[in-house]
């Protein structure tokens, strides 16, 4: 009888849990049609999420590209098709690595900053002091939070993929000798617009998603120091999760 017990709580708890966060989407959906937008907090947002973790896109997209780069043409080189290398490249990180890897990254950098900002201020009684001054904490936090969000994760994931590109033409043509002719024209031929706007639509709902956990964790954090670290390693755990199921999800819908 304890296990039942111990199943039921923690099914309750997770519906509830569940149920806040869809109240607070919702939440910012209906705050996010009113007037006014923020524009410079979107601003300022787009800077602290984008321009800020634009270094960490950078290393990991040319290490990224490098390393298909590599490992491509040793795959390829078994089937005598090493001018494909450019093709594998390309649409390997187009569909998949550059929104996911993109993602994650922003997570770690942007997303924990996030969720602690967000829960120092609750603990600090800063957001009861917005609701004093009339000023609704999810319209003057949350929302150009989130807006920046869904902005920047498509710009950094196409940054991403140029550099990976770039990483990989530099292993596979001047390293490994493939001919940069046929690199560039199995490219070409292969990635459709298809591939790239799929791979917009996964980087905006991977903004979305991990501006929208992040600042829910911080908006409901616990008391104390504790409670914000504890905030911000689920915030953290649980964005990656999401972010690789809803790619899953994403792929089958858009093949």
């Amino acid at each position: 009888m304890d296990l039942f017990a111990y199943i039921g709580r923690e099914a309750l708890v997770c519906v509830r849990e569940m149920g806040r966060m869809m109240i607070f989407f919702f939440s910012f959906l209906y705050h996010l049609f009113r007037r006014p937008l923020r524009i410079r907090r979107v601003i300022r947002e787009i800077y602290d999420i984008g321009v800020t973790s634009s270094s960490v896109i950078l290393l990991t997209g040319s290490f990224t590209g490098m390393v298909l780069g590599l490992q491509g043409y040793y795959t390829l080189r078994k089937f005598g098709s090493e001018s494909l290398l450019g093709s594998a490249v390309a649409l390997s990180l187009i569909r998949e690595l550059g929104p996911v890897l993109t993602a994650l990254m922003v997570t770690a950098r942007a997303g924990s900053a996030m969720a602690a900002e967000i829960g120092v201020m609750r603990i600090t009684e800063q957001i009861d002091a917005l609701d004093v001054m009339t000023l609704n904490p999810i319209k003057f936090l949350v929302v150009p939070k989130m807006v920046a969000g869904i902005i920047v994760l498509p710009l950094l994931a196409s940054v991403f993929n140029v550099i990976g590109i770039v990483g990989g033409y530099l292993i596979g043509v001047e390293l490994l000798g493939v001919n940069p002719g046929s690199f560039f024209h199995e490219m070409d031929a292969s990635v459709v617009f298809k591939d790239v706007y799929g791979g917009l639509i996964k980087s905006m709902v991977f903004g979305l998603v991990l501006t929208w956990v992040c600042c829910y964790k911080g908006y409901y954090t616990g008391h104390g120091a504790t409670g914000v670290s504890r905030a911000t390693t689920e915030a953290v755990v649980l964005s990656s999760v999401l972010i690789l199921a809803w790619d899953y999800f994403l792929t089958s819908v858009l093949l």
